[in-house]
This record gives C-alpha cells, sequence and structure tokens, in this order.
C-alpha cells in the first residue's frame, strides 16, 4: 500500500465489513502507534489490547485484533458431510485452504440471536489460519492490557472474562481461537454453556 493510500485509510472511518490485508495492516500499524503513545505517557494513559468484540448469543466476546486477518461472507463455506458439530466445512482464502468453525458450538453457546452472517479468519500462529462464525460484522474496541494480563496469569481458560473500560462497566469474554479448538480436539468442548471453561473475572 503507498503512502498516500496509507493516508487516505488514516482519514476515513474503515468498516470491518470491507476489511482486506491492507486496511488490517493499517489498522494494527494504528493500534501499534496508540499503544506507543500510551506507554509515552506513563501513567496518563492505561495500556490498552486492541480487539475486534462482537456478540455471541446475549454476550460479548473479542479476539485480539492483532490475530485477525479478514471479515469474509459466511457464503463462501464449503460444507463438510459427517463432520463434527463444531466443524462447518472449508473455505479458500488467499490460496488456502481454511478450516471454518462454528463458534457458537465451540463456545458451548445454546442458541444465537440472529443467524450468523460472516466468518472471521483467525491467524493461530505461523500463519495457521482459521475461520469462525459470527452474527455480525465485529467492531474495534479496546480492553485493559493489565487486566488481560492478569487474567492470563492466573486462568488457563481459552476464554477470559475481562472487564472493559469506558462509561460503563461490562464484560467481555477474550477467546483465545487456538486453546478452545485444542479443548474440542480433547473432547472438552461446548460442555460449559456461555462462557467457556469457567473463565476469570478481572
Amino acid at each position: 500500500m503507498s503512502e498516500s493510500e496509507s493516508a487516505g485509510a488514516r482519514a476515513r472511518a474503515i468498516p470491518l465489513g470491507d476489511l482486506t490485508p491492507d486496511l488490517l495492516e493499517v489498522l494494527q500499524t494504528r493500534a501499534a502507534r496508540a499503544r506507543a503513545t500510551e506507554e509515552e505517557g506513563g501513567e496518563q494513559a492505561e495500556a490498552m489490547l486492541p480487539v475486534a468484540e462482537f456478540p455471541v448469543g446475549s454476550d460479548t466476546y473479542a479476539i485480539p485484533l492483532a490475530s485477525l486477518r479478514a471479515v469474509v461472507p459466511l457464503r463462501m463455506v464449503a460444507p463438510l458431510p459427517l463432520a463434527p458439530p463444531h466443524v462447518l466445512g472449508f473455505l479458500r482464502f488467499q490460496n488456502q485452504l481454511v478450516s471454518a468453525m462454528s463458534l457458537m458450538a465451540l463456545l458451548g453457546v445454546r442458541g444465537w440471536r440472529q443467524d450468523c452472517a460472516v466468518l472471521l479468519v483467525v491467524d493461530m500462529g505461523e500463519g495457521h489460519l482459521v475461520a469462525v462464525d459470527c452474527e455480525q460484522v465485529p467492531r474495534i474496541g479496546a480492553l485493559p492490557l493489565s487486566h488481560v494480563e492478569q487474567a492470563r496469569s492466573g486462568s488457563d481458560s481459552p476464554v477470559l472474562d475481562i472487564a472493559a473500560g469506558g462509561g460503563t462497566v461490562r464484560q467481555v469474554g477474550l477467546v483465545d481461537v487456538g486453546a478452545l479448538l485444542e479443548r474440542a480436539r480433547r473432547g472438552g468442548g461446548g460442555s460449559g454453556g456461555g462462557r467457556a471453561g469457567g473463565g476469570e473475572h478481572v
């Protein structure tokens, strides 16, 4: 992306529904700059973890923005017959075959508030991609980094309940997609209902 294109992207709001790898790079650069500004400000600003927030049933969940690679239409999924309940099928993304998973089944949520419309393509590390379904296009948010680190130090759950900042206190389930899939492979997926694994409240 050229410097002029980057400047144009910074000058306007970027809907996640139109997210492309280039625009995602701009978002992540902006998030990194924001973190650097907060660190330079010391006590004047609390460090925050940029996240993509989305509803699942009556709860709010999030994944780190740095791990989100794209938001694509659910219709891109090709179903797999006789697959486990948490496996929707697969899709082709940037010349890769990517497994698509049911986030509702993985979390043990009993029902969506509305039909899923999109897939979140998530990088679990080292370029290993997976897609999870979502009721709607996520929005960009931020969680206090100190709360995230405290929750991670006290639990190995794939979903951690984090008290989000802002005008009102609310709980957001921070999802580690890789750990959630590993739990499903071990046979423990979808057993918790709502918040998975008894996530820590911070």
